[in-house]
């Protein structure tokens, strides 16, 4: 499986904020409310976001060999899953609300109330926070090259074009 692009979150986050921005002028325009998701959802964005990182974390923990037990392989995939989840949901809403903030940014002076504002700004936050979770936690989930993988670094290969003993990951199970 192939690592999520950031290239790729990034192309993403510019269609969504140009969405998010069309959005919020049109709601503007005919006296909608403007499409922000409340702030509460800021805590679900942490429960998320810390649930990845825990999982990850558990991940990383056995990979690097700091476990005994034997890792359940379906618990792995569930974690890469879920990062990838994470990095892709905070990039829709980081790109949806700045969207809404630079539609409200043209009204910063016309406004006596900057919540929506902030409220965007805060959520646009959290997004980012989950995009990096996401990615970082993805990384977790990689494995090392298995032994005669042509795709193998350099560093880990022996005189032969062998892979060394050095950093690959024996069976641990007892």
């Amino acid at each position: 499986m192939k690592l999520t692009s950031p290239f790729l979150l990034l192309a993403i986050s510019v269609a969504v904020a140009l969405t998010g921005w069309f959005a919020a002028v049109i709601t503007g325009r005919y006296s909608f409310p403007t499409p922000v998701l409340p702030l509460t959802g800021l805590l679900t964005m942490g429960v998320i976001v810390a649930l990845t990182l825990v999982l990850g974390i558990r991940v990383l923990r056995w990979r690097n060999g700091r476990k005994k037990k034997i890792l359940n392989p379906i618990l792995a995939a569930w974690t890469l899953v879920l990062a990838q989840a994470c990095a892709y949901t905070g990039t829709v809403l980081l790109g949806w609300h700045a969207g809404v903030f630079l539609d409200q940014l043209r009204l910063w002076n016309l406004r006596s109330d900057q919540g929506i504002t902030w409220q965007a700004v805060a959520m646009a936050g959290g997004g980012l926070i989950m995009v990096i979770v996401g990615l970082v936690v993805e990384r977790f989930c990689r494995i090392p090259p298995e032994d005669g993988d042509p795709d193998s670094p350099p560093h880990l290969q022996g005189k032969h074009g062998k892979p060394s003993a050095e950093g690959e990951y024996a069976y641990r199970g007892d």
